[in-house]
């Protein structure tokens, strides 16, 4: 993978690889770090057993939240086809549109992609069987890892401890007292929620995240430390950076005169910079012309860049596959986005120069957005529980291990 490729994964704030930094490769160690000091503060034991289970549930629910709902979608979908139907057919299209919907598609792609009508024929004429399917496709991907993580993690960390602790208590005693012994409608909603992004479903997790982790609570200050640390979090990891990255680009702007609204990999790709030089990039004019322009230029430039950024699919053949939903809006919004890089590129009057600029500058603002959105979770978030734990209970121990002391 190019480094332009990294720059833009990175720059995704709707995709998994800016969470992958934040949380595992800088949020996590520092974390880990800070609540080892904080808690030495109490006990080297103390300390101890607190980054111990800090390691274990920061990790365990990364790999967890990260990993869950990819491995649980692709069984399902695995499963959705032993039942005779293609998990490709997209819920959206139940509901008819004046340019797309199921009825329309099978319709107009009749004769253009019979396979893929077959498709959605089957779903049509087993509706209810089909969402059913669908509704527990995002049923299992989303309670399965909140029972893991919210749960089952928790308790199983919080029982090790109690194993180390009953242990290093027996040792204590036979040491000092060899007498002592040790101590003690669905449906629908699921339906419409089924063509979420595997990063949506992340958010849907975290919240259950969020109630596992109260509920398990070993004392009401540790559930209310848990509700505050998680509910920050999800702030920070899914609405603070989409802003701060809207913000930056809109700073740019003003700041350098520079459009940086655009995929870091736009920014070197040279047939499209091509195109914007000559200005020769056909695109259609409205959000109502956006459909019947991608069925009848299905090799030109908007199209193909529609199909990597906006979830366009075509068939092997060259048709656009009619069990996918074409969200006009989406790409309404990436067409005048395109026209504005253009306008702006052209009137720098050197469109490559233009162009490398822009990448530095998007790249930079990639990077400021990764350093203060980690710099937040990871720094200035532990800082201020450590001091509201400090004001609330009067102890820099985890409230949970306060009764765990050996």
């Amino acid at each position: 993978m190019s480094l332009v490729n990294i720059i833009s994964a990175v720059g995704n704030n709707r995709g998994i690889a800016p969470l992958f930094v934040r949380d595992c490769c800088i949020e996590i160690p520092t974390k880990v770090g800070l609540t080892y000091n904080q808690n030495l503060k109490d006990s080297r034991q103390m300390a101890n057993n607190a980054t111990r289970e800090r390691l274990i549930d920061e990790y365990g629910t990364s790999a967890i939240w990260m990993g869950g709902p990819i491995v649980i979608d692709r069984f399902c979908n695995w499963a959705i086809k032993k039942f005779g139907f293609n998990s490709d057919v997209n819920m959206s299209l139940f509901k008819e549109r004046k340019d797309q919907g199921i009825l329309y598609n099978i319709k107009k792609f009749r004769d253009k992609a019979p396979d893929a009508v077959k498709d959605l024929e089957k779903a049509l004429k087993n509706k209810g069987k089909y969402q059913n399917l669908q509704a527990v496709k995002f049923f299992l991907s989303t309670a399965i890892p909140i029972t893991l993580m919210g749960f089952i993690l928790p308790k199983l960390n919080f029982k090790l401890t109690e194993k180390i602790n009953e242990k290093q208590q027996k040792q204590k005693s036979i040491i000092n007292k060899p007498e002592q012994s040790g101590a003690t409608s669905f449906k629908g909603l699921a339906s419409t929620m089924a063509n979420m992004s595997n990063v949506n479903k992340m958010a849907v997790t975290d919240g259950g995240l969020t109630i596992g982790r109260v509920w398990t609570g070993r004392n009401r200050y540790e559930q209310m430390e848990l509700g505050f640390k998680n509910a920050m979090m999800m702030f920070l990891n899914f609405v603070f950076p989409i802003y701060l990255a809207k913000g930056l680009d809109k700073a740019s702007m003003k700041l350098f005169n520079i459009n940086v609204n655009l995929d870091p990999k736009l920014m070197v790709n040279n047939d499209f910079l091509d195109s914007i030089k000559e200005n020769k990039l056909e695109m259609p004019k409205n959000k109502e012309e956006i459909i019947a322009f991608l069925d009848k230029n299905p090799n030109s430039k908007f199209a193909k860049l529609c199909e990597e950024y906006c979830g366009v699919k075509y068939l092997k053949n060259g048709i656009r596959d009619p069990r996918a939903f074409v969200d006009s809006n989406k790409i309404n919004e990436f067409r005048k986005e395109l026209e504005k890089f253009g306008t702006e590129a052209r009137k720098s009057k050197d469109i490559s120069k233009y162009a490398k600029k822009a990448l530095k500058v998007k790249s930079a603002n990639i990077a400021a957005n990764v350093g203060i959105s980690s710099f937040l979770l990871a720094a200035a978030l532990p800082e201020l529980i450590f001091f509201l734990r400090k004001k609330v209970t009067g102890s820099d121990a985890e409230p949970g291990l306060i009764s765990q002391k050996v």
